[in-house]
Formats: C-alpha cells, sequence, structure tokens
C-alpha cells in the first residue's frame, strides 16, 4: 500500500495536487537520527512526516474521516491488516488522525519510547491500567487523581492497593508498582532504579509518572521503568491551554496493544489538540530547563533564609551577593513560612525503605540490568555496595545521575498556619493562584482546594519563565506584609 492516501480531484484522470496528501500516521521507532540532540529532534523528529504538505509551520486538520484509495486492488478491510507497521494511511480519528500521529513521532524521539496521546493525562493512566490488568498495585501518597482511578479499577476488578514500601515478597508477576517522581506536591525525587530493582526481582512492572521531570530533566527508561507516563497537559503542553495524556513503551507488543485498547476505549486527543501539543514540544528542553532553573533558585533562596544556621547553608546561598539574605528577611520569612521542599535540596530519599534482598546499583538500565550490575560488582566493589545497599534511601547520588538537567520545576511550601496558605496566594502580583501546573506562566496554589488529602497548611509552587528575581522580590513583598499584619 502507498505510504499516504491521496484525496480525489473532480477529474479522476488529473494528478492529485501534493497538497492535498494525508500525512503518514503512526510513530516510527526511531522518528529522528539517534545522533541528534533531544532539542533538535523536537524541531525535527517530524521532518519526514510532512508527505506532500510545503507548509513550514504545521497546518491543523480537523477531518473526522479520510478518503479509502479509489483502486479496488487497493482496498484492504481494517479487520485483514496485519502489518500495521507498514500500513501509513489515517481511516477515522479514533483511530489516528493527522495532528495527533505527527505529535506521536516526536514524542516518541524525545520519550525514548513509542508513545500513544490520549484525551488527558488521566485517560492515559486508565489506558496503562487497562492493558496491564494487575491483581495489585504498589503506590504511594501520589496525585490524587491516579488514586481515582484505581479506586475505580478496584470496584470492577478488585485490583488491590498496597504501599509502595512493602517488601518485594509481596509482588507476585503482573503487579504493577507505580512511582511518580518529582512528587506531586513537593517537587522531591525518588530512585527510579531502586524500584526498578525491586519490581524486576518479582516480575512486577514498573510504571513512573514522569509528569514533574519530563524529557530534558529526566528519562526514566534509562533506569528501568517499563511504561513511562505523563500528563502531556502540563510540560508537555506547556502553555495552559490543552488537555493531554501519553504513555510511551519500548515494548512493540505492549505499544500495539495500547493502540488497540484505545480505538475502543475512546481516549483520543481533539485534532486541536495534537496541534497545539506539536507547537509546544518544539520548545520543551528551553521551557523546562529555564523553570527548573528559577525553581532551584527560589528554593536555595528560601531555604538560606529559613535556616541561617545551618552548616548546609553555604552550599545553597545564590552566587554572588544577594541583598535580599539579610538577617532581617530571614526573620521575616520565617514568621510565615515552616519549610520548603523540592528535588534540589533533598539529602533522604522521601520514598520509602527499599527491601529488594539485591543490592541497590546506579547503573544505567540500558547497560546492564540493576541486578546484573550489583552481581557483576559484588567481589571488586563489595565494601561500596554494601553501603549502597544498607543507606539507599540516604544518598543523592542516584538523583545527580537521574536529573542531570535541573531537578523540576515544583516546590512546596508549608506555611505556619492555615490561614496563611490561604492569604498568600491572593496577594501575589506574579504568580497566579490557580491549579495545575507546567505553564509558561508562574503558579501558586493553596493545595487544599483541590486535594483534601493535602496538609492545610501547603502551597504548591509551579514556577514558569519569568526572570527568577522578579518572582523571588514578588514572594519577598507578600511575606513581609503578612508577617507585618500578624504583629498587629
Amino acid at each position: 500500500m502507498a505510504t499516504q492516501t491521496q484525496l480525489p480531484e473532480h477529474d479522476a484522470g488529473a494528478e492529485p495536487s501534493p497538497a492535498l496528501t494525508v500525512p503518514m500516521r503512526h510513530a516510527t521507532k526511531h522518528a529522528a537520527p539517534s545522533d541528534l540532540s533531544p532539542s533538535t529532534q523536537a524541531v525535527h523528529a517530524d521532518d519526514h512526516f510532512v508527505g506532500g504538505i510545503t507548509d513550514v509551520a504545521p497546518p491543523l486538520h480537523v477531518s473526522t474521516t479520510f478518503h479509502f484509495p479509489r483502486k479496488p486492488e487497493d482496498l484492504v478491510p481494517f479487520s485483514q491488516i496485519t502489518d500495521f507497521e507498514s500500513f501509513d494511511a489515517h481511516i477515522y480519528s479514533r483511530h489516528t488522525a493527522p495532528n495527533s500521529a505527527r505529535l506521536e513521532v516526536v514524542l516518541s524521539s524525545l520519550l525514548k519510547g513509542r508513545a500513544v496521546t490520549y484525551a488527558s493525562g488521566l485517560a492515559a493512566y486508565q489506558a496503562a491500567l487497562v492493558y496491564l490488568n494487575p491483581k495489585r498495585i504498589s503506590i504511594g501518597d501520589t496525585y490524587h487523581g491516579c488514586h481515582g482511578t484505581i479506586s475505580i479499577f478496584s470496584r470492577l476488578t478488585g485490583l488491590q492497593k498496597i504501599p509502595l514500601d512493602c517488601a518485594a515478597e509481596d509482588l507476585q508477576p503482573g503487579d504493577v508498582v507505580h512511582v511518580e517522581t518529582p512528587t506531586n506536591p513537593s517537587g522531591e525525587a525518588v530512585c527510579i532504579a531502586s524500584y526498578a530493582e525491586k519490581a524486576h526481582s518479582r516480575g512486577a512492572y514498573l510504571i513512573v509518572d514522569s509528569t514533574f521531570g519530563p524529557p530534558g530533566l529526566q528519562d526514566p527508561f534509562e533506569w528501568g521503568a517499563d511504561m513511562v507516563y505523563h500528563s502531556g497537559t502540563k510540560y508537555l503542553g506547556g502553555h495552559s491551554d490543552m488537555l493531554c495524556g501519553v504513555v510511551a513503551v519500548r515494548r512493540d507488543d505492549w505499544f500495539w496493544g495500547l493502540r488497540q485498547d484505545r480505538t475502543y476505549l475512546g481516549g483520543v486527543m481533539g485534532s486541536l489538540e495534537g496541534w497545539l501539543g506539536l507547537r509546544s514540544v518544539r520548545t520543551l528542553e528551553l521551557r523546562v530547563q529555564r523553570q527548573s532553573y528559577n525553581a532551584e533558585m527560589l528554593v536555595r533562596w528560601l531555604f538560606a533564609l529559613l535556616n541561617p544556621d545551618d552548616p548546609r547553608r553555604g552550599s545553597t546561598v545564590l552566587a554572588g551577593e544577594d541583598p535580599t539574605l539579610s538577617s532581617g528577611n530571614s526573620v521575616v520569612v520565617r514568621k510565615v513560612v515552616a519549610s520548603v521542599s523540592h528535588a534540589s535540596i533533598q539529602d533522604v530519599d522521601p520514598g520509602s525503605t527499599i527491601s529488594t534482598g539485591v543490592p541497590v546499583t546506579l547503573d544505567a538500565a540500558s547497560d546492564t540490568s540493576p541486578a546484573e550490575g550489583a552481581k557483576k560488582k559484588e567481589e571488586d566493589e563489595e565494601e561500596a555496595t554494601e553501603a549502597v545497599t544498607v543507606d539507599a534511601r540516604h544518598t543523592t547520588d542516584w538523583l545527580k545521575k537521574q536529573m542531570p538537567n535541573g531537578y523540576g520545576p515544583v516546590f512546596a511550601v508549608r506555611m505556619h498556619t492555615e490561614q496563611l496558605a490561604k492569604t498568600v496566594p491572593g496577594r501575589l502580583r506574579l504568580f497566579n493562584h490557580a491549579t495545575s501546573l507546567g505553564g509558561v506562566e508562574s503558579l501558586i496554589e493553596w493545595r487544599r482546594m483541590t486535594d483534601s488529602q493535602c496538609h492545610p497548611a501547603l502551597l504548591r509552587l509551579s514556577v514558569g519563565v519569568e526572570d527568577w528575581k522578579d518572582l523571588r522580590d514578588d514572594l519577598l513583598s507578600v511575606f513581609a506584609a503578612v508577617a507585618a499584619e500578624l504583629v498587629k
């Protein structure tokens, strides 16, 4: 079959216009040359995908249905197609559509796995659970929406939740370990390799929710993830104007199984959202690395003011003289802010103790599995390996390797009282008080508004691309104002 379906002209004998061709429909295994950097792949991974279209900017296709071939010999019933890799024509948008298919090509390149898009993050998570159909899922205190989806599965299938810190022996083949890193809402990270080791030692699968660690910051597949999940509404979209979910896998059978399921679950992206997503991923690395830098600067600034006598303060003070790091401002901030959390300042893994029975190694999963790496190094690195095994949670060596380009744009601040947490967001000038995250604009949320399980004094901050010093001054001004009101 031809690699693109041509739309018929009024004159059946005339040559079809190149501009009236439908682009190829599915994500290839490697859409862009591997020697290109991720930032280049984000722009060029879909160069081959344009067919006869001459537009430089991707056009928006809104059709829900597409012409079949004119020649009788080219008409193959969909039920008889066995080689989907070479079947490159769109039929109906619940199956594939030009905009979302083109987005999947770019995402597959950036995520380093075959990407399937969905209408929302939770639609993607639902699809993952439908496909894997586990009997047990090991999960911690993560995004409440995922717990809501699991509750529905528990009602329908009897899916059982077990703690994230369960012993490896509690897992059975086919179970799922769900890890969110960085975590919502604290912004702290957990060691993916440790959980991959634990899951795989028992034949279970590891799903990593990498929403807070998008491409450019973190690659969960490198550390042993079997399936990577994103709420693409956040950083993949990046402009607070589209809903999207993504599941990426490296197994071909999983990829085609997810695609088949999606056709009947119906949770496909709309054409506009696919077009917006393609626009957004072009600048993904630029955005998230700037946002992550901004967040780290704000966190280190806050940590220094909150902990003037902490011996770690010296490592967190910003380069150069910062006039806001004064003893007076320290007193002001400590009156209203109790603590700040973020991966950039954590010194322990906030995840639970890993009990695998096999030493944890920090080798990338793409080279050797954690278990194989541990066995190989056991004799000549016994002492070092033992230290990692005993104290795996209390080292951040893994974090520097897992997130080499930044620790994520989200962090949390706990105020001294609930009333302070409800007051501060509405006073800020540059932070929008709203839920969600990942947009170019900075957001702050009194998290209890949308998550009833959250501490009532907690604020979640999603840092945008603004100048971090402007954001710092905005926070300091409001902290000073509300601190002064406490004295009255």
